[in-house]
């Protein structure tokens, strides 16, 4: 009888199928070029369940993830670059600095902030790579310098997160006098006895390389980041031979004695408080932060 009879439609071949893939459900890894669930990857820390590649992320969710309960107060958020130099590229400075607040939301390449971290009084400045590659500029040179400073007069730990390109072209020899100006910051903290932790994560490079970069009492390194200060490609036009396999890697500078330790991203929270209970002990908790 027909009504027992079910009308089957004829199934497409596999090639004439189409499949609709939502939009941002998916991520690929720029090392082993696996395609990842992107909220496994969020779980893992922004890392790479299947190579350990450490994805980057913003100064804001590092921040997040250092703090005790990601609580925080961010200080000289208003302190902004200015085209001094009336300086013009591919397009002016000034209209590329505008752009760069809207897509991140900072003024600067640079978040700086002061909580608690295990319990104790710290201040971090963490770069933002989404801000211009994380060049140094005169506001981020200040920013750490005045980081630096509160350090020194609250006694309080200072560590920073850098995540750069180097000098930024568009301020010329003002961006290069801040390496001469933070360092000089760092040292007054150094003679008081305050200690300073740099974290080099991928990629750390050029003018901030040669300056507070290098300058920690302890130096960590996320693994695999690019370290370095001129690229490899100049230096081997320059020495004329060739670069040994994994150069500029933090891999390779630990082996060479140019940082500290290597610490996974999940690991890098507890690894800080192990540092700063040995360098000034868990007696000396005197509150900085208050209005958290």
């Amino acid at each position: 009888m027909a009504w027992f009879k079910k009308e089957k439609t004829p199934k497409l071949p596999a090639g004439d199928r189409k499949f609709t893939i939502p939009e941002g459900l998916w991520v690929k890894c720029d090392n082993c070029k696996e395609i990842i669930y992107k909220k496994e990857v969020a779980r893992n820390a922004n890392v790479c369940p299947k190579c350990n590649y450490h994805f980057r992320i913003s100064a804001r969710e590092r921040l997040e993830t250092m703090y005790d309960d990601g609580r925080y107060r961010e200080f000289d958020a208003e302190i902004a670059s200015v085209d001094a130099l009336g300086f013009v590229d591919t397009k002016p400075y000034a209209a590329r600095l505008e752009s760069y607040r809207k897509e991140t939301g900072l003024e600067d390449a640079i978040v700086s902030s002061e909580g608690l971290l295990g319990g104790m009084p710290v201040i971090i400045a963490a770069m933002e790579y989404g801000f211009m590659g994380g060049s140094m500029g005169s506001v981020v040179g200040e920013k750490i310098t005045r980081a630096a400073e509160r350090a020194y007069d609250a006694r309080c730990p200072l560590i920073v997160i850098s995540c750069s390109g180097g000098a930024r072209m568009q301020e010329g020899a003002l961006s290069l006098m801040q390496m001469a100006k933070i360092s000089a910051a760092l040292a007054r903290l150094d003679e008081r006895g305050v200690p300073y932790i740099s974290i080099l994560t991928d990629p750390t490079t050029g003018g901030v390389t040669a300056s507070f970069a290098m300058l920690g009492d302890i130096i960590i390194a996320e693994p695999k980041a690019l370290i370095g200060f001129a690229g490899p490609r100049v230096i081997e036009q320059t020495i004329r031979q060739t670069l040994p396999v994994g150069f500029q890697r933090s891999e390779f500078l630990l082996e060479h004695g140019m940082i500290d330790i290597i610490v996974d991203r999940a690991q890098l929270r507890d690894t800080l408080i192990q540092c700063l209970h040995f360098m000034v002990g868990a007696k000396k908790t005197v509150i900085v932060t208050s209005g958290l």
